[in-house]
């Protein structure tokens, strides 16, 4: 019998992700992978995978799994408790996880996300060449439910000796650097002066497409519709409401709204709980 964790709990959503599938947004095929790649790389060095394994993605409320091989996994991200069977264990290190114990990730503390790596990593067919799951799009397997089976792969090396871990952070106010986006001059003065110096909230709306943020209104000078352009990661697009959003690795490849700004990192918003503060920095106009 091959190799298999099963999925006793799935939580609110928990997505099998690797380091996505670049170079087909030509085709209308996103990226996608890990919202956090480092994070992902990070919990396949921890069991001895290649950096580009398959690991799991888990939000908000965490998931309960049971393996029935020995093996060593690694929790990566949010604070959360781990426990592999009745034994407590530790986010950011290798966690050796006997055959048919149950793994139990419990609900972040802070922050909002988790990455989870098995040794072998999760070996779903990939698609396009990855095995990310595109919550937009469709692509690659779907997100987990309760009773899942899923197969694992051959262990490659030896889990990694830490000594130390280092805890994340989880601020509640994020700066995050835009530059001026294709279609900021679609936009007025007081627009661009209230992106760059006014305070926006993440919105509970938001997900692995992109995070909806809340906060005064971006006006436009031009009122004319925009034929479907290209979009890219970090794209601050802005609907009918001009309220901003900042599309995520789900994000589809093309918009017809127009973009005012582009986010040069977007990976501190995989950890940003709704409510949280978001001020955009960018140049000098």
């Amino acid at each position: 019998m091959s190799d298999i964790l099963e999925v006793l709990r799935a939580g609110a959503l928990t997505t099998v992700q690797d380091l996505g599938r670049p170079g087909w947004a030509h085709l209308g095929v996103p990226r996608s992978g890990a919202l956090d790649p480092a994070a992902l790389r990070l919990a396949n060095r921890l069991v001895g995978n290649p950096e580009q394994a398959a690991g799991l993605e888990i939000t908000l409320t965490g998931c309960e799994l049971r393996a029935t091989r020995a093996t060593t996994v690694a929790v990566v991200g949010a604070e959360t408790d781990v426990r592999v069977g009745q034994r407590p264990g530790d986010t950011g290190r290798p966690l050796a996880v006997p055959g048919g114990a149950v793994l139990r990730v419990g609900p972040a503390r802070r922050g909002l996300r988790c990455w989870l790596a098995v040794a072998g990593g999760i070996a779903v067919a990939p698609v396009l060449g990855s095995r990310s799951t595109d919550t937009l799009a469709g692509l690659g397997p779907a997100p987990l439910r309760d009773g899942d089976r899923l197969p694992l792969g051959t262990p490659a090396g030896p889990p990694a000796p830490v000594d130390l871990t280092v805890p994340a952070a989880f601020p509640t106010e994020l700066g995050l650097t835009v530059r001026l986006g294709p279609r900021h001059d679609w936009f007025t003065p007081v627009a661009l002066d209230r992106l760059l110096g006014t305070a926006y909230q993440v919105s509970p709306l938001s997900n692995r497409v992109g995070a909806r943020l809340t906060g005064a209104p971006l006006p436009r000078v031009v009122a004319d519709e925009l034929p479907s352009e290209g979009l890219v990661l970090g794209a601050v697009q802005v609907p009918a409401d001009g309220q901003p959003l900042v599309f995520l690795a789900d994000h589809p490849t093309t918009g017809g709204y127009p973009v005012i700004a582009v986010v040069d990192d977007v990976t501190p918003l995989a950890q940003a709980r709704p409510g949280t503060t978001v001020r955009f920095h960018g140049p000098q106009r």
